[in-house]
């Protein structure tokens, strides 16, 4: 066959003849019938590209609700057409890719069963084309660009389709309204009439080039100039193994992270968006729980430039997962760190139909002496770490065992980590138990762990209600606590939540909550987190909270999201929080969004009255899909700073872009430049 050109205009001959794929069954507001949208799906290939054809009819002539043309949109603000494929046919891993109704385009990878991280990017083509009875979306995907085995000619795949003018979300094989149309353990299959193509050589070099100027106005030195080159090569091992090389890596086009108030007593988590370490990322970043990592990516080149690295990954066959990764960094003046190297190692082997066993081994050494005397972290740090995932093949049973021992130079004894938990989720009745143990010594310095020595657990139950008519589609009671105890199970502080949860036909949501919170301090504490005088350790704080919460249907062009806690806090305080989103779209050009956060604390002298303000208006333009402006402004009155991010992106071509970025920090009063810079920066995707 001729390669399909990808116009949107379905006039090529090879869609007159290709298989279709219809009938579609609604998933949301109801799993009990056929979808009312019509969507018809077509699929081809040939020696390079997978083509996909969706023809996605409408009930009315448009307007189509999107945010805007810039990628990895937001699923539930945009009419969308999106493919979830599982190569392996294993119901665990896979890809994700579609677009909105406007063409923004959506990938991303696929993990444990039903998730999709959007910060993968790769290199594929689609076009959208807008008609008055119908949209349709065009795409081919390269087999270079995915990763699969060879000679598996059965394919879990699924198509999803959301709909905002009536609120339907649908899928071709039918998955039950609990779960995302994402899940692949409802996938449908598609059986190649031969072996998929393997492509001979799959080897991608992305260079890049940068220049850049900053300036420390605080500290009066002069402007900096950057001036550097380096880049990423990805080496496809099999058709399902990759290897991604680094060598001087830049992330300066990488989204800031979004500030907040910070009111706790341990760090906060910033999710990675690096794309390096991005490519089957689940395999170290979710071995173990969101407050257990035994790794954690953003630790490397935190404070010290990474020179260059390496990570093998991906699928030995159905069953085997496997992912290596070696990253060294230099010396650090400012942080007065060594030069350091990372390395992880893990495994992972599927059992019974959805579940595994994974295996972890991280460690961190010293390379090189710090550049001055004075630093005495210890040497080395190792963990090693095994975990079972349990997942039934109908998904309404999921847990997890975990086991995890560390390794550091004069830390003996109480070191490891034992944690389980199970939950059953069906369309009516969500019940959920978690246990963890961490012991006080155990230590993993390139890992999330934000608190230790404790002994902890969660139980959750939810029933969910279902009214046949009404504006209410479903609601119900939620009920969940959170208890721990020292390592001698003596309680240190526990939260109890009743919610009380309505979901409306249009997709707006309102909750309420009441909260029961018990602290005991286990170490000096600011309840201000702003410098102020340390309550002792040892002062027990008990108080209430009532939580209401209300968003918006998404289908509107205003959007908004309101959510007030009004309750107690420590040393017999009290605290008013109050959240809100407000945005607003120009379709399909312009999305305008304002985050806001006001926090007013009441406790007694020497603290007094305390109140704290984020800002965070952000400007989202998109000339076309591939030419995006960003904007975002934060302030933020705790942490006493201002800061601005600006990026232009253009996608010249598939996966190739050219940015210039712009930032600053700045004291708000009197308003003082803290810091600038500016970067411009152009890379290109050379496949070999």
């Amino acid at each position: 066959m001729s390669a399909i050109k990808i116009d949107g205009l379905m006039d090529d001959a090879d869609w007159q003849t290709a298989d279709s794929a219809a009938n579609f069954f609604m998933v949301l507001p109801m799993d009990t019938s056929f979808a009312k949208v019509r969507t018809t799906v077509k699929m081809s290939y040939d020696n390079n590209n997978l083509y996909l054809l969706a023809i996605c009819y409408t009930v009315r002539p448009g307007p189509y609700m999107v945010e805007s043309l810039k990628r990895d949109f937001n699923f539930g603000k945009n009419d969308n057409f999106l493919l979830f494929m599982d190569p392996f046919d294993a119901r665990t891993d896979g890809f994700s890719f579609g677009a909105n109704a406007a063409g923004a385009q959506w990938d991303g990878t696929m993990y444990e069963g039903g998730k999709v991280d959007l910060s993968w990017d790769n290199k594929w083509y689609s076009a959208v084309k807008n008609y008055p009875d119908k949209w349709i979306f065009e795409a081919a995907i390269p087999f270079k660009s995915i990763r699969y085995k060879k000679g598996i000619r059965e394919w879990g795949i699924n198509f999803g389709r959301n709909d905002l003018i009536t609120t339907e979300k649908s899928s071709w094989a039918p998955v039950p309204r609990q779960f995302p149309t994402a899940s692949l353990a409802y996938t449908g299959s598609i059986v190649w009439d031969e072996e998929p193509p393997v492509a001979s050589s799959n080897i991608s070099v992305i260079p890049y080039v940068l220049g850049g100027v900053s300036k420390d106005f605080q500290a009066g030195t002069k402007a900096t100039y950057r001036k550097e080159i380096g880049g990423d090569v990805k080496v496809a091992l099999t058709s399902s193994l990759n290897l991604d090389l680094t060598v001087n890596p830049d992330f300066s086009q990488v989204d800031v992270d979004q500030q907040v108030i910070n009111l706790n007593r341990y760090e906060l988590f910033f999710p990675e968006k690096r794309q390096f370490f991005l490519e089957n990322g689940d395999l170290f970043s979710n071995f173990g729980y969101a407050d257990i990592r035994p790794f954690f990516s953003r630790r490397i080149g935190l404070n010290a430039p990474i020179r260059f690295g390496g990570r093998m990954t991906g699928k030995i066959d159905k069953n085997w997962r496997v992912g290596v990764m070696d990253v060294q960094t230099g010396q650090s003046g400012a942080a007065n760190l060594p030069g350091q190297n990372f390395g992880v190692f893990t495994l992972q082997r599927r059992v019974f139909s959805r579940s595994n066993i994974a295996f972890m081994f991280v460690n961190k050494d010293a390379t090189s002496g710090a550049p001055n005397p004075g630093n005495t972290a210890p040497g080395y740090n190792r963990n090693v770490g095994v975990e079972y995932n349990l997942a039934s093949s109908n998904n309404l049973w999921t847990g997890k065992l975990l086991g995890l021992k560390s390794f550091t130079p004069g830390l003996t004894g109480h070191d490891y980590v034992q944690a389980a938990n199970l939950q059953y989720l069906s369309k009516f009745w969500t019940f959920y138990l978690q246990q963890q143990y961490v012991g006080k010594n155990y230590n993993a310095e390139i890992g999330y762990v934000p608190r230790v020595g404790y002994n902890k657990l969660s139980p959750l139950v939810q029933h969910n209600f279902f009214p046949k008519s009404g504006s209410i589609l479903s609601h119900g009671v939620q009920l969940s606590s959170t208890y721990f105890f020292d390592e001698n199970f003596k309680r240190t502080d526990n939260e109890t939540i009743l919610s009380y949860l309505i979901t409306f036909r249009n997709r707006s949501t309102l909750t309420f909550s009441g909260l029961d919170t018990y602290v005991k301090l286990l170490r000096p504490f600011d309840p201000t987190n702003n410098g102020n005088v340390l309550l002792p350790t040892g002062t027990e704080n008990h108080w209430n909270t009532v939580d209401v919460q209300y968003a918006s249907k998404p289908q509107s062009v205003f959007t908004y999201l309101v959510d007030v806690a009004r309750g107690g806090y420590y040393n017999d305080g009290n605290r008013l929080s109050v959240t809100g989103q407000v945005g607003y779209r120009f379709q399909p050009y312009v999305n305008l969004i304002l985050n806001t956060s006001y926090n007013d604390l009441h406790l007694p002298q020497p603290y007094g009255r305390t109140k704290f303000w984020l800002i965070g208006p952000r400007a989202d333009v998109t000339f076309t899909n591939t030419l995006y402006f960003t904007t975002f402004v934060q302030y933020n009155q705790q942490a006493k700073n201002m800061n601005i991010n600006s990026r232009l992106q253009w996608r010249y071509k598939p996966a190739s872009d050219f940015f210039i970025v712009y930032g600053d920090n700045s004291i708000p009063s009197p308003f003082t430049v803290k810091n600038r810079q500016l970067t411009v920066k152009w890379t290109y995707w050379w496949n070999i």
